[in-house]
């Protein structure tokens, strides 16, 4: 099966939905999309996706249902209220939300249980910056036959993609990917605040650090807008974070290790999303550290 025999059924366009959809489409597929709301598919109906009133006509319509969804009670309450009762025999559910392992590994039995459908967990990492430019890393769980077919249609999407192991195991690799990427923007807050506050000129900092043990991605990103106190547009949320977190979490106490720093940022998270930043961008928390 060629790329342009799948029909892609894309649910949830969003910060990371819309871009993806776009250069799925750029890439030759025909694509259905379905979204909470309507205006937000606009964009991606103008660049030639077929917009659906109803999730089950959509699945109905599609050989393929990607799902970028907000989190776990989501994805779960349309995959149960929705994908099953209209799903059929040799379809795939390809799910890049960011959602708890265990529930995707039962919602994973339901489909296949229900309707023979098959499911791959493929969280993203690299933001709306690598969802824009086809540079993701995806870490993915699932069956190899299922693994082969996520290639080829994520294909416009990703830099790297990789086989984690069976369902649930590229949810297990995302939160270990975000508990890295939160603790570093914690603990960069914290430092340009006190550059800052020292009297450094910090929009040095990240230029200053460029290519020593102290760098990063989240550094070269977030560094810049915390010392110019620049937080839009908002290409990820504080919200996002605090989710993952908590999935690690609860992830930690299920397995019995012990996880101080990542349980300490959710903490710091959790503070900082109750001053009214859970939908911020996480550059905002520099504001958690700077002088009152």
């Amino acid at each position: 099966m060629t790329k342009k025999q799948y029909t892609l059924g894309f649910i949830g366009i969003g910060l990371m939905g819309k871009p993806m959809t776009l250069r799925l489409l750029n890439a030759g597929f025909s694509v259905n999309v379905w979204n909470r709301s309507v205006e937000k598919l606009r964009v991606v109906s103008d660049a030639g996706a077929i917009a659906f009133d109803s999730i089950t006509d959509l699945v109905k319509a599609s050989d393929i249902i990607i799902l970028c969804l907000a989190d776990t009670e989501v994805v779960e309450s349309i995959v149960q209220s929705e994908i099953i009762p209209s799903g059929s025999s040799g379809k795939l559910v390809i799910d890049l939300s960011s959602i708890h392992p265990e529930q995707t590994k039962q919602l994973a039995i339901a489909l296949k249980q229900h309707c023979k459908m098959g499911w791959v967990d493929a969280p993203v990492s690299g933001g709306t910056a690598g969802a824009e430019q086809g540079t993701l890393a995806i870490m993915a769980g699932g069956e190899k036959e299922d693994i082969e077919v996520a290639k080829v249609v994520l294909k416009p999407l990703y830099k790297q993609l990789t086989h984690m192991g069976e369902v649930g195991s590229g949810q297990v690799t995302k939160i270990c990917n975000q508990m890295i990427v939160s603790c570093n923007v914690m603990v960069i807050a914290e430092m340009m605040a006190l550059a800052k506050s020292s009297g450094v000129d910090a929009e040095k900092i990240p230029q200053a650090l460029a290519g020593g043990f102290a760098d990063s991605k989240p550094l070269q990103i977030v560094g810049p807008e915390m010392a110019a106190e620049t937080f839009e547009p908002i290409k990820w949320r504080v919200q996002t974070l605090l989710k993952d977190l908590n999935m690690a979490v609860d992830l930690s106490s299920q397995q019995g290790n012990s996880i101080p720093m990542s349980g300490l940022a959710a903490q710091l998270m959790q503070l900082h999303g109750n001053q009214g930043f859970l939908q911020q961008d996480p550059s905002t928390l520099i504001k958690l550290f700077g002088k009152k």
